[in-house]
């Protein structure tokens, strides 16, 4: 294992969370906890999140519901991304909000709480233009009148309905109004058939960043609970938000070596002058993007350095310059608030910032900061 190491800061969860609320100007806040909290770990950013006053939790898949769940929150939690092998005995025994786009799912999800003998909450989602999960507005009468007929029963309590955005990202897309209009129309539908909704919920963390009249009764965000804004900040202030997550590792070795030398596999660089090259304990192993070589930049003893050549598995170099302050043992900042940012990474290795953290939490234990 190499030197890197993850380390997170909690409250910084926490303060986002806080910055978001106000921001809903009074809708609830659903706080997007999946895939181990985008890599900064789902237990103890939920419980950041929780402590900010986020009214919900939200997770794709049904595992990190239950788990949630095991590890003692007693929120609302809401899940969505399952098909007809949903667990919804085990969701329904834990209490766990539940979407349904289909039929099928709806009617595993009636089943199950018919051997419960105790109803299932349901969101209806729509898909409203994004083509991903969700039932067309063509087919959500038919839907709908399967819902209704099971809450009838007793076996299901209809309390939400939600879609996504495809170009929240860009705020003027004209996607963002089409899409909110279908989500309209939908809600006109349900309301139609007598149904009293609980929480409408459309806006992720760009929409609940800049569009406030569609944040209905919840906003879902994801990527700004951790500090990074998916849109610039017209201020230039980050919204107020805080990055949660520090990446770093050491230096451990600094060598002398002569002009015209190749580093690296492949010599995709090769240094102009007689300089000093270090070598830092992490590679695309650890999360490191192997197409940043060259690219990237890490911070040593306050300056920046660029990644000379490309990233090994392990391990990668910098060129620290004829006249170097760094030693072995220096702490080599990849991202943190005194080096560059998951977004400077993300630009490196031509990608999104959501998948600089997923990578680096996600192969890696966390510490807290």
């Amino acid at each position: 294992m190499s030197a890197l190491e993850v380390s997170i800061d909690y409250d910084a969860i926490t303060h986002n969370v806080e910055v978001l609320r106000g921001m809903a100007e009074g809708a609830a806040v659903m706080a997007v906890v999946k895939a181990d909290a985008y890599g900064h770990g789902l237990l103890p950013a939920a419980a950041a999140a929780r402590a900010g006053g986020a009214a919900w939790l939200g997770v794709a898949q049904p595992g990190e519901a239950l788990a949630l769940r095991a590890g003692g929150d007693t929120g609302r939690i809401f899940t969505w991304l399952f098909g007809t092998e949903v667990p919804a005995r085990a969701l329904i025994a834990a209490d766990v909000d539940m979407s349904v786009s289909s039929p099928e799912v709806l009617g595993a999800v009636i089943a199950a709480a018919r051997d419960l003998t105790r109803p299932a909450r349901i969101h209806l989602a729509v898909d409203t233009g994004l083509g991903r999960e969700g039932v067309t507005l063509h087919d959500l009468p038919g839907l709908l009148d399967l819902a209704i007929a099971a809450q009838a029963e007793g076996l299901v309590r209809l309390v939400g309905a939600w879609s996504h955005l495809a170009w929240a990202d860009q705020p003027g897309h004209e996607t963002i109004d089409l899409q909110a209009d279908t989500f309209r129309s939908a809600l006109m539908l349900i309301g139609e058939r007598g149904i009293e909704l609980e929480v409408r919920h459309l806006a992720n963390s760009a929409c609940t960043l800049t569009r406030p009249e569609l944040h209905f009764d919840l906003v879902r965000p994801g990527i700004a609970l951790y500090g990074l804004p998916p849109i610039e900040d017209p201020a230039g202030a980050a919204f107020g938000l805080r990055p949660a997550m520090a990446v770093r590792s050491t230096v451990v070795l600094v060598k002398d070596v002569p002009a015209g030398q190749g580093v690296s596999y492949a010599h995709q660089y090769v240094t102009p002058f007689p300089t000093t090259l270090g070598l830092i304990s992490a590679g695309y192993a650890d999360g490191v993007f192997r197409a940043a070589g060259n690219r990237a930049e890490v911070e040593i003893r306050g300056r920046r350095y660029t990644i000379a050549g490309r990233v090994c598995m392990d391990q990668f170099v910098v060129d620290l310059g004829p006249a170097t302050e760094v030693r072995e043992g220096d702490v080599a900042t990849l991202i943190g608030p005194d080096g560059p940012t998951a977004t400077d990474w993300a630009e490196a290795a031509d990608t999104i910032n959501y998948e600089v953290v997923c990578r680096f939490g996600g192969l890696r234990p966390k510490e807290s900061a």
